[in-house]
């Protein structure tokens, strides 16, 4: 594809995130009140506002990649409205709990998403490429593939990320504890978090980019220490946003636990297994590298057997 394609591709992506956030607006504004009864009760509380705005939104996003037959056109999704729906939580009202940890956590959450974001977009091919996991996914489904992109590439990791951002919620709208070493350990966790994450990818990046890296296997930097840094910095990040909570609010420390809860899970039980069954297929040598280094949390790789 060409420079113009990609661009073009880009394009097409923006503007349907534009409509995605108009659409998302108009349910926290007029269309609210389409519905009335409870539901429109319901949107008077912030937290069930901005779910109800995030479904619209992603169920455009769902609508506009099944036009364009690729379903990566979600995939910045994940990482860019958890700063949008933070700063309605922190503008919602005229004053938040304490705006100190409120602003604090937004920008946790924005260096987090901002970075991950332009990663996408500077990396991202255009609509003639997709995730591989999805191709994947269409061919496990066969006829069942529809429900599998809107249930399981759109629908599900904007569920999982929204149970994320409760730690987010609890900090900005449920207590107003004074700022303390909570609030620095959060901090220092999630910006340790988002450097992981970013030394990984660039890391990797280099060596696709090197050459003879075609069939080996990446076990430099971070990557001698843990088979998926990445995800590590992943759920660290996670576990940062609950711990902003629970110094908002400590006796409701279990308010946003699930957020760093299912994030484990996702990578755990799905992310690692298929992409670790996808690497063994490619690259034989993957096995050693499995026994000498660390699944998740990085540690001291084993000596390479001779």
């Amino acid at each position: 594809m060409t420079p113009i394609q990609r661009r073009r591709s880009l394009s097409l992506v923006f503007v349907a995130y534009v409509a995605a956030f108009v659409c998302a607006g108009l349910m926290l504004g007029p269309g609210r009140h389409l519905l009335g009864g409870t539901f429109a009760l319901w949107m008077t509380d912030p937290l069930w506002a901005a779910l109800a705005a995030d479904l619209v939104g992603t169920g455009v996003i769902f609508v506009v990649s099944v036009g364009l037959r690729n379903a990566s056109v979600y995939d910045p999704y994940w990482s860019f409205v958890p700063l949008v729906v933070v700063l309605y939580w922190i503008f919602h009202d005229a004053a938040v709990a304490n705006p100190v940890r409120a602003w604090l956590t937004f920008g946790v959450i924005a260096f987090w998403g901002l970075r991950l974001t332009w990663n996408w977009v500077s990396t991202w091919p255009g609509l003639h490429h997709q995730d591989w996991r999805y191709g994947r996914l269409r061919e496990q489904s066969g006829v069942l593939y529809p429900l599998v992109n809107f249930s399981g590439i759109h629908l599900f990791p904007t569920l999982i990320v929204f149970v994320g951002l409760l730690g987010a919620y609890q900090a900005t709208a449920m207590g107003a504890a004074p700022v303390g070493w909570l609030d620095a350990l959060g901090l220092v966790i999630g910006i340790g978090a988002t450097l992981i994450e970013w030394v990984s990818d660039v890391q990797l990046r280099r060596f696709r980019l090197s050459e003879g890296s075609e069939g080996r296997v990446m076990d430099q930097g971070l990557w001698a220490w843990s088979r998926h840094p990445n995800y590590f910095g992943e759920i660290s990040l996670w576990v940062s946003v609950w711990i902003l909570g629970l110094a908002a609010n400590p006796e409701r420390w279990w308010f946003g636990v699930a957020g760093p809860v299912s994030m484990i899970l996702l990578f755990v039980i799905v992310s690692i297994p298929m992409m670790e069954k996808r690497q063994l297929e490619r690259k034989p040598s993957y096995a050693d590298y499995q026994k000498r280094t660390a699944s998740l949390v990085p540690w001291p790789p084993r000596k390479k057997e001779r």
